[in-house]
Order: structure tokens, then C-alpha cells, then sequence
């Protein structure tokens, strides 16, 4: 038996492994959970991860490498690199504009503007490298941090925005990408709630000058922990490989010794003329690379994506035309003109009369998952208490929705009769008829 055919009857004992242990087990309402978020996957997936490891190069490899033409392609960006986590696809974006290397970068106490209700590892990044937060308020039904706000908070130390898409909303792109255009700062998209939304059009997360995606399970393509970061501006792309890759000034693939064609003939630092090339370091950097394993599932997910996008846009409509009978106890999400949201959950923020912890209660009593809007208040969390920071007015509304707001799932493992009993116990909850 040759090498090639042994392989593929290691893949169809997988897909028969897929098909007999791996198959969508039939719905008990109120038995089976129904999840916020959640893998959902073929035999594919497992086959892909399989030749992986049978190729066993361990480190990012031929699949890494295709992963990130797709989706520099999709976002026709100068750069696309393949991160461990959506969080250290944050940290590389705001490292890389605190590099040396990048005309204008960051400085200690520069002040970067984004959203008081947020995600810890959006936040950390700028706290953590010496940047101060310049907090605004939120917006109940859109949850995106109040784009009115924004130019008030703008200050003499002002360097860039971050701005989140929560839960795959897009925010006002026209207003923060003209404002950072008329005042010179740079723009970040967190994008990891928001793969395939577009606004005008547009991919968003092709809008700033360097962009986060995350591909942890509950998002919207999956590769277990991993994440990405879509590079616009063409000036970051050499700055944030070598921050992604130790800190290191030598750009070869993994297993390429001598791209440049002067390895041995570098003078930089104070190191002595022609020290190896690939032990040169120009950045404060850290290893948060992918392996092949990881890259070869999300691979198989990406071309998947389009309908898991339809179909959480499917989930997320059902569930909007359904509880729009109960607008006079819940506020529904708003969107802006020109977005076109991929959503990441269904957020609902409960009017004054109600109580929220006894609507979640009611959920949760027969496995409806919910979830926070993440942080809340992220001034409130203990991690954060006391961190150098700036607030511009008031955060009444980020107030409310670390208060009254929760999500449900519209995740594409959701079928028809989950949604119903979904409908069926909020209609319960407010006594209303089906």
C-alpha cells in the first residue's frame, strides 16, 4: 500500500468516525442545550487536522500559509497574519504601533479612544504597553460606543481609536475613519465579533490601519484558540510580522534560511557586522504564532463561512420578527444605515419594569445559554479598578446596559425547533400567547 493510500483510508475510517460519533444528536426542549455559540464543523474539519498532523511540521506550515492568502485576498489588505488568539491579535495591533520602526508611533501616555463597555483583552493591550484609555459612552441597540461622543473626547495626547464591532454590529465607519483621517490618528478595528460584516460594502476590518479577528469556538470560523489581524496600512506589515514572530528583523518562512540573500552581512544595533540575520531583534516582540493543526481546521472553516453567515443573519432576523411583539418590555438591537451586521449574538436590553437576572433565569432554567454584553461597565470589573485612564462625560449608558442588557445565541448549530422553544419560553416569561 502506498503512502497516498494508506492516507485515504485513514480519512474514510475518520468521516465514518465523524458520522458515527460526531452527528448532531436530535433536540429535547428543555434537555438540550442550546448554546450562545458553538463549534460547528464536518468530517472535513477532522480530516484536515488529521493530514496535519500526519505532515507533523508542527509549527505554521503549507496550510498556515494558504489560510492567510484567502484572507488577505477577501480583504484585499497588504498584510494578513495568522495569531494564537483574537486577544493576541489586539496586543500585536497595539504593539505594532508602538514600534520604533513606524514613522509617528505610540508613546508611553498617549491616549487611545474606545468604548467603556468592552471585552478585558481589547482593553488590556493599551494598559498594559502604557497608553491611557480614553473612555466614551455606549449606545443601548447598538452597543458600539456612541459615535457622537468621539471627537469631544479627542485631546492634545490623542493618538488613535479602537473601536469594537460588538457582537458583529458595525460601528459608524464613515465618521471614525474621517475623523482619524482630519486629525491624523491612527484607527483600529476589533473585528473579532464581526467576520463577514460589511458596512458601505466594505469588509469590516478593512477600515483601520490594522484590524483584530478572533477564531476561538464561539465565533464565527473556529480553529480552537486562534485569531488574526488584517493589515491595511502597508507601513505596519513588516513592523507586526517581525512583533508576531519574537521581535525578530528577519522575515524567512519557517524553514527558509536566507530570504534576504545577505544573511551574514547585516549591521544593525550595536551588534558586530554580519551577525545571523535570523537572531537579530528590532522589536520587543513574542511568539504568537499558529500551528499548521490549527491553520488546517480554520482553513476548512473559511470555506464554510459565507453560510454560517447567512445563517446567523437567518437566526438573528427569526428572532427580531419574533420578539418585536414584546417591544413594549424589550429593546431590540438597532443597526446603523450602512451596516450590514454578522451577527455574533442577539442583544436585548430589558425595560425599567422588568428584571433581567429573572428573564435570564427563566432562560437558563431549561439550558437556553445567555451571556453578558462581555464586560459591562469595564471601570467596574476588579481587574481594572484603578488604571490611568480618561472618561468624557457620562457613562449612563454603559451603566445600563452593564444593567439590563443580555444576548442569546444565533449561532449556525441553532435548527427551527430550537428557535421556536427559544420564542416560546420569553412568550412564557411575559405571558403572552404563541
Amino acid at each position: 500500500m502506498t503512502k497516498d493510500e494508506l492516507k485515504q483510508e485513514i480519512f474514510g475510517l475518520i468521516e465514518r468516525y465523524y458520522n458515527d460519533f460526531h452527528a448532531t444528536k436530535k433536540f429535547e426542549p428543555g434537555v438540550t442545550k442550546i448554546n450562545y455559540a458553538g463549534r460547528v464543523y464536518g468530517a472535513k474539519e477532522l480530516i484536515c487536522a488529521v493530514d496535519a498532523v500526519l505532515a507533523f511540521g508542527l509549527t505554521a506550515g503549507p496550510y498556515a500559509a494558504r489560510f492567510e492568502r484567502e484572507l488577505k485576498g477577501y480583504f484585499k489588505s497588504p498584510g494578513f497574519l495568522l495569531v494564537n488568539s483574537g486577544s493576541s491579535a489586539n496586543l500585536l495591533m497595539v504593539a505594532t504601533l508602538l514600534s520604533k520602526q513606524v514613522e509617528g508611533c505610540l508613546k508611553e501616555g498617549d491616549e487611545v479612544i474606545t468604548p467603556a463597555v468592552t471585552f478585558p483583552t481589547t482593553l488590556t493591550p493599551i494598559v498594559q504597553n502604557g497608553l491611557v484609555p480614553v473612555f466614551v459612552d455606549c449606545e443601548v441597540g447598538t452597543y458600539n460606543m456612541n459615535p457622537r461622543l468621539v471627537e469631544e473626547a479627542i485631546g492634545p495626547r490623542t493618538r488613535a481609536i479602537l473601536a469594537p464591532h460588538t457582537l458583529g454590529n458595525p460601528c459608524d465607519l464613515d465618521l471614525l475613519a474621517r475623523l482619524c483621517r482630519d486629525k491624523g490618528l491612527y484607527l483600529l478595528e476589533d473585528s473579532c465579533d464581526a467576520l463577514g460584516a460589511t458596512y458601505d460594502g466594505r469588509p469590516v476590518g478593512s477600515f483601520g490601519d490594522i484590524a483584530s479577528l478572533s477564531f476561538y469556538p464561539a465565533h464565527h470560523i473556529t480553529m480552537g484558540e486562534g485569531g488574526g489581524v488584517v493589515i491595511n496600512n502597508p507601513r505596519l506589515v513588516r513592523t507586526a510580522l517581525s512583533i508576531r514572530d519574537w521581535g525578530r528583523d528577519c522575515w524567512c518562512e519557517p524553514g527558509a534560511n536566507n530570504t534576504c540573500g545577505r544573511r551574514f552581512e547585516w549591521q544593525l544595533g550595536d551588534l558586530p557586522y554580519g551577525y545571523d540575520h535570523k537572531y537579530i531583534y528590532s522589536n520587543l516582540g513574542y511568539n504568537l504564532k499558529v500551528t499548521d493543526l490549527q491553520a488546517a481546521i480554520g482553513l476548512v472553516q473559511w470555506e464554510r463561512a459565507l453560510g454560517f453567515i447567512k445563517a446567523r443573519r437567518e437566526n438573528f432576523a427569526y428572532y427580531y420578527r419574533a420578539l418585536k411583539p414584546l417591544e413594549e418590555h424589550l429593546i431590540l438591537p438597532k443597526v446603523d444605515p450602512k451596516a450590514d451586521p454578522s451577527w455574533f449574538g442577539f442583544p436585548i436590553t430589558v425595560r425599567d419594569h422588568v428584571e433581567r437576572n429573572e428573564l435570564v433565569r427563566h432562560l437558563e432554567e431549561v439550558n437556553i445559554e445567555t451571556r453578558l454584553v462581555f464586560g459591562g461597565n469595564i471601570l467596574k470589573q476588579p481587574g481594572f479598578k484603578g488604571i490611568r485612564h480618561r472618561v468624557v462625560g457620562e457613562l449612563t449608558e454603559t451603566d445600563r446596559i452593564m444593567e439590563k442588557t443580555f444576548f442569546i445565541g444565533v449561532y449556525p448549530g441553532l435548527n427551527e425547533e430550537m428557535r421556536e422553544f427559544v420564542v416560546e419560553r420569553f412568550m412564557s416569561f411575559f405571558k403572552v400567547a404563541v
